[in-house]
């Protein structure tokens, strides 16, 4: 009697505190448990070629979590979802699992895999949900994430970049619109109502902006196969053809890039793997730092960041320079004897023995060094300074990718161009440094009509829906030169093609302009060379730019422009009918024939 009393006085008490206290006190239990905060996070935007090819995504990964609480709370399920894990994710450590279980059986975060693929996660997810097995799973969850992948592999690899963990850009476009191709992660998370009662909130993610570029996937496919075909057929004593080898394809009406290419290039889905490019015992030998200087270079961009002494695709600009001063009237002839003396030196042209006698036309079609030097001696340092600015050089262009070398520092001043001995040899491309974007963005002005368009690499930005939210609309920085010099200028460059050093870039059916270039590297005494050709096609409103370098060809005799033109005229012969730009002669059926031989 006397212990029912006291059960009748404890729920009587009990009655009273609900209903006195009872929301007061459920609010205390109910924040002293725990809610999950789950992050769901965001898909980086997409970046593709002008014509919508993906070139880079973010795909669903999972990882493999498990929660040791709600397993040993099904200590009968232990052993069945432990079998299950290792059928299904054979690369987790069961054993592991087995240890921080009985180690740690509170413990809610254990991460047992990282990024398996959802069809993985999918394959145990069906054993979870079927009605035979799903009584012997549990505490297992999968957290999504992203994973950036490249479907073309190496594809473009200096201009698109990669990402670390994080979403964080490593170069290229992953780098320079990151903050457009990053979004805003979201969250599920549970709380207490009004009610007392626990609810579940989610915010949704804000997925990133997509990236269209302005390359074309299969101008840059066919401009990389080249570029590698090249290195390997003059591959030599474990070497590739080149210490470099570098493409630049654009639109000379609207500074859009259409390929940007680079080699050696590496895999965007595995950039840290240097077996490719070094030897394995090399690669042995190698302390981590020198391993990251390695890598470092290898995801430099050429066309971007390598400045070199241009040679002779210089020239044009210093013969437009005079052309549009008045300095030069176009009707000059310059006897070449192979040197010109200086300032007690003996600067040599390319003919040591002299071209004779030259014009403007037979100075750029044969290269001459002999002429040019004396063309800048009626043009004068304050013209010829004043021009050297103008076209770009010495300057950043702008374009939208990291890492953009600065050449200020690099060029002559006005001051300095006044010893003649600077002004001699910088009016053929020599003593003063460049970049590929910064001289081919020139001749782009050089040839339609002097316009100096800002290059870029995008076309416009999108977002999740598909709606376009930025569209990039051709600059025109400056005006460098009138329709008359560079109508002049494209007949001389025509000649180049037709009649001298660029013949070998040149394809039949086609009037094709361009300049050849062979500049000795420093220091001189090494005998090393940089070898290229800028040229564009066709000769009446150029519709594609190409420049080719090939920096120290792994060759006997480097000093020939040929190897950089052999590229250059396999690439043509294929874009050019992909772009459809139309011969403008008919192709002789002998060359035609030699043609499909070929």
């Amino acid at each position: 009697m006397f212990v029912c009393v006291l059960f009748a006085v404890l729920m009587a008490r009990l009655a009273f505190i609900e209903y006195s206290s009872g929301e007061k006190y459920e609010r205390i239990i109910l924040a002293q448990q725990q809610y999950d905060s789950l992050i769901i996070p965001y898909q980086r935007g997409d970046i593709t070629d002008v014509r919508g090819t993906v070139l880079a995504t973010s795909v669903d990964v999972y990882n493999v979590i498990l929660d040791c609480k709600v397993l040993n709370a099904n200590e009968d399920k232990i052993d069945s979802t432990l079998n299950h894990l290792s059928e299904c994710f054979p690369d987790i450590d069961i054993a592991k699992a087995r240890l921080t279980l009985a180690d740690d059986p509170q413990k809610q975060y254990t991460v047992l895999a990282k990024k398996v693929s959802y069809e993985e996660m999918r394959k145990f997810q069906q054993i979870a949900e079927d009605e035979e097995t799903s009584g012997e799973v549990a505490g297992i969850w999968f957290e999504k994430e992203y994973q950036r992948q490249y479907p073309y592999g190496s594809l473009a690899a200096a201009m698109l970049g990669f990402t670390t963990s994080g979403n964080v850009g490593m170069g290229g476009i992953e780098t320079y619109y990151s903050q457009e191709l990053n979004g805003t992660n979201g969250r599920s998370y549970g709380y207490v109502n009004s009610d007392n009662n626990v609810e579940a909130a989610v915010i949704e993610p804000e997925n990133g902006h997509s990236i269209a570029s302005t390359i074309d996937v299969n101008i840059q496919t066919i401009v990389e196969r080249e570029v590698a075909a090249f290195n390997k057929r003059y591959a030599r004593n474990g070497a590739p053809g080149s210490k470099h080898t570098a493409f630049l394809a654009m639109d000379p009406q609207s500074g859009s890039v259409l390929a940007m290419a680079s080699y050696p290039t590496y895999d965007l889905n595995n950039p840290r793997d240097l077996k490719g490019i070094l030897k394995k015992k090399d690669l042995k030998d190698m302390s981590d730092e020198e391993k990251m200087d390695a890598l470092n270079e290898l995801w430099q961009n050429f066309c971007i960041t390598t400045t070199y002494e241009p040679g002779s695709t210089f020239k044009p600009f210093t013969v437009a320079c005079g052309l549009e001063t008045g300095k030069l009237s176009g009707n000059e002839s310059y006897y070449c004897d192979g040197y010109e003396h200086i300032a007690d030196y003996d600067v040599k042209c390319v003919n040591r023995n002299g071209h004779g006698m030259l014009d403007i036309r037979g100075a750029l079609m044969k290269s001459c060094n002999d002429a040019l030097m004396q063309m800048s001696y009626a043009i004068g340092a304050d013209s010829f300074a004043e021009y050297q600015r103008l076209f770009g050089f010495g300057q950043r262009t702008g374009i939208d990718l990291p890492g953009e070398s600065r050449t200020d520092t690099l060029i002559y001043s006005k001051n300095d161009l006044t010893h003649t001995i600077n002004m001699a040899t910088n009016s053929f491309g020599q003593n003063f440094n460049t970049t590929m974007i910064q001289l081919g963005s020139a001749f782009c002005s050089l040839v339609n009509g002097g316009n100096l368009y800002l290059p870029h690499v995008v076309d416009h930005i999108s977002d999740d829906a598909g709606n376009i939210v930025k569209s990039f609309e051709p600059v025109i920085l400056k005006k460098t030169v009138s329709q008359e010099t560079s109508t002049q200028m494209k007949d001389y460059l025509r000649s180049v093609v037709s009649d001298g050093t660029g013949a070998v870039a040149g394809v039949d059916g086609y009037d094709i302009g361009g300049k050849t270039g062979t500049a000795e590297k420093q220091p001189r005494s090494a005998g090393n060379y940089l070898v290229s050709f800028i040229g564009y096609v066709p000769q009446e409103h150029p519709q594609l730019l190409v420049y080719c370098i090939i920096d120290v060809p792994n060759v006997d005799d480097q000093a020939h422009s040929n190897y950089a033109q052999e590229i250059v005229h396999s690439v043509l012969e294929q874009v050019l009918p992909y772009m459809g730009i139309e011969p403008t002669e008919e192709v002789p059926p002998a060359a035609e024939e030699a043609q499909q031989q070929q």
